[in-house]
């Protein structure tokens, strides 16, 4: 029979991430196999890097070994990730880079790092042995001696054997951290808007739409796909869409909201008409339009919104684009690309590039990416074509050394970032 693992699929997404690009083969699972080190042994010695994964009621504790399972009756050293996160809330993980003793004997597999912190598990009797400092380290809500609900063992193939690696891997998973805390608790300024709207803008097929479903998933904790995605020449998005994102399955709606539009073509008469442009960004298209390439909104449009206020006008626009073709798009792409900058320039709206299909985990690991400041990101901008924008904001523009890496009064926004997709999907 076929053995599944009790991971859901965004925890297994997320494990598969946290070292790299890396896939997950469920070798052992002690609801299905014997109860006992021997079995566990057999079934996952000699079978290259291995993560072990136990589930508790409340949180999944594990640890990944770079170095191949150790035999029964053995004791190795092993570079070792040691992790946890809530069963509902698998994007605030907890990770460790630590050496330790990896040992198998005939009642337990037991790890135990150099500097004190052990973990033991003992299938026969299904329990998990914490000691103190690893619930501390861990952020763990457990005890010491811990019932678990499952123990499984998977095989973990492309992992790259370099310690280097790891350790910058580790600090994206961090940084991604930190990334989905600022973004929940994010908040505008209550006196002008409640939710910031941040329109989606980008050629056919850059990802706009895959992305609004990628971060719907982080926070949703399990995949979705709310917006229709595809990879026709033309663009799949007909609609103007107005998306809210909530926290979580009955959590508290995040304070912004995300608008895809219809994608950029470089052909006349066909993708996003330019002129509805400025339309979008004062708040003047409701949800639902149904764009017309040939034909953009007038003021006179039945569905026409008139006088919109600040809460419903665009507060920030993301160029999505795709990191493999950002070098080559064509002139007339560019020359769109420009005519939306100035648009959004002339509304006072703040600017940021989006990349999509970061597939290359190098490609985000660069120690200057790591330690962004608002410096590297206009460096960043400036080699994306994309110019640097500064809110059209009367003390901004009479004051801007006071300014500088200031947030804009209305959104509580930086004036532009560069962000990877890859680090919220």
């Amino acid at each position: 029979m076929d053995v599944t693992t009790r991971l859901t699929w965004i925890q297994e997404q997320i494990l598969e991430k946290l070292l790299g690009n890396t896939s997950l083969t469920l070798l052992y699972k002690s609801s299905v196999h014997q109860l006992c080190t021997l079995d566990m042994s057999k079934i996952c010695g000699h079978q290259r890097s291995t993560m072990t994964v136990i589930h508790l009621k409340q949180a999944v504790v594990g640890v990944f070994m770079l170095e191949e399972f150790p035999i029964l009756h053995s004791d190795k050293p092993s570079t070792c990730v040691w992790f946890s996160f809530k069963e509902n809330n698998s994007t605030g993980m907890s990770t460790l880079l630590l050496n330790t003793q990896v040992e198998v004997n005939g009642t337990l597999l037991k790890f135990s790092s150099l500097d004190g912190l052990s973990l033991s598990v003992n299938p026969r009797e299904y329990k998990l042995h914490l000691n103190d400092a690893l619930i501390k380290e861990l952020k763990l809500n457990a005890k010491p001696v811990s019932g678990y609900l499952e123990c499984e063992i998977f095989r973990v193939d492309g992992v790259k054997n370099d310690l280097g690696f790891i350790k910058k891997m580790l600090t994206v998973r961090q940084y991604r951290g930190r990334l989905l805390s600022a973004l929940r608790a994010y908040r505008p300024k209550k006196d002008l808007v409640s939710e910031v709207r941040i329109l989606l803008v980008g050629p056919v097929g850059s990802g706009k739409s895959s992305f609004f479903n990628s971060v719907k998933s982080a926070f949703q904790g399990h995949l979705t796909r709310q917006a229709i995605v595809g990879s026709d020449e033309t663009s799949i998005t007909k609609q103007y869409r107005i998306y809210s994102v909530k926290d979580g399955e009955g959590g508290k709606t995040l304070p912004f909201m995300l608008c895809d539009s219809m994608g950029l073509d470089e052909r006349e008469e066909a993708g996003l008409c330019i002129d509805d442009i400025s339309h979008i960004l004062k708040g003047c298209v409701p949800d639902r339009y149904q764009f017309n390439p040939c034909k953009p909104i007038k003021p006179k449009h039945p569905t026409s919104v008139t006088s919109p206020p600040l809460k419903d006008r665009i507060h920030c626009v993301a160029y999505v684009l795709n990191i493999n073709s950002v070098n080559t798009l064509s002139a007339k792409m560019v020359a769109k690309l420009k005519e939306v900058h100035k648009d959004a320039g002339a509304c006072g709206v703040g600017q940021v590039a989006l990349l999509t299909n970061v597939n290359n985990c190098d490609e985000v690991l660069d120690d200057s990416f790591l330690n962004m400041t608002e410096n590297m990101t206009s460096q960043s901008q400036h080699q994306l074509m994309i110019p640097s924008t500064a809110n059209h904001v009367s003390k901004m523009k009479m004051q801007p050394e006071k300014w500088r890496g200031e947030r804009c009064p209305t959104t509580n926004m930086l004036p532009y970032a560069c962000t990877y997709y890859s680090l919220i999907s």
